[in-house]
């Protein structure tokens, strides 16, 4: 009896976990931090906008499959990410080897440098020298607050990780900050070209480190979710084919953010 007790429950156990693999993706939760404009942010309604967030409703009508977009601080999206809190991190989250141990990334969305912001007529510029004694504001969980505490902190600079990218503009108006470091397009768009950035403007030249500034941005997913991922990037090779890409793009951007 207990012999077939314990062949019941091997089968039973058997049944379980390939019910846990055959997914039905019916449904794909992305999670997203709103404070990184032209890429993910909330329009005047509350309503969430910008590129990203185009490409993965696209991604999802070419999945047949309902988007729902889970709002996340940007430090916290792996691990929530790991806790099935939803399927993918789309908030354009860089394609670092350190990340890729722990997620599995979608193919490349774009690709953006980084830069560092400063007020205008500071001197202050890019390097560990001219970054020495100064406040440099990061986003929490980014690859620019982890350029920052391995190339500047050692030397002198204090870096400084906000839970969001409006926090660190905020401080940097108010005088608390010496510089901002993050994505280049988003400091343009979202603050140099905006009337709150009137008096500030790149520093030096862009940032190259494929090592912690890795290689594009994609969408993280989990290891285990193989599917998933053939599906996503099935999605996105047909939107570049077929030109929806480039349609996307023009609405936010008058270059080209796939890069190399």
């Amino acid at each position: 009896m207990k012999k077939l007790l314990a062949a019941l429950t091997v089968a039973l156990l058997a049944t379980v976990s390939i019910g846990a693999h055959a997914k039905d993706w019916s449904t794909i939760r992305f999670g997203v931090d709103a404070s990184y404009p032209p890429f993910e942010s909330k329009g005047s309604d509350g309503k969430l906008v910008g590129f990203d967030i185009d490409l993965g409703n696209e991604i999802c009508a070419r999945l047949k499959a309902k988007c729902v977009w889970v709002e996340n601080d940007f430090d916290g999206m792996i691990p929530a990410l790991k806790a099935k809190k939803f399927d993918g991190v789309l908030s354009s989250m860089s394609m670092t080897p350190q990340r890729a141990e722990q997620v599995a990334f979608s193919s490349k969305l774009f690709n953006t440098p980084t830069r560092l912001v400063t007020k205008k007529g500071s001197g202050v510029m890019p390097t560990p020298e001219s970054l020495k004694g100064k406040s440099v504001g990061v986003e929490q969980g980014t690859i620019q607050e982890t350029y920052a505490k391995t190339y500047w902190e050692p030397k002198g600079a204090k870096v400084v990780p906000y839970q969001n990218q409006d926090q660190v503009y905020a401080d940097l108006l108010s005088g608390r900050l010496d510089a901002s470091l993050q994505d280049a397009v988003e400091a343009e768009i979202g603050f140099l070209k905006t009337p709150r950035g009137a008096g500030y403007e790149f520093a030096g030249k862009d940032l190259v480190d494929e090592k912690v500034l890795g290689n594009g941005a994609g969408i993280g997913m989990r290891k285990e979710d193989t599917d998933l991922k053939a599906k996503v990037d099935k999605a996105i090779a047909d939107i570049i084919k077929d030109g929806t890409y480039k349609k996307l793009e023009k609405k936010y951007f008058d270059f080209d953010v796939y890069g190399s």
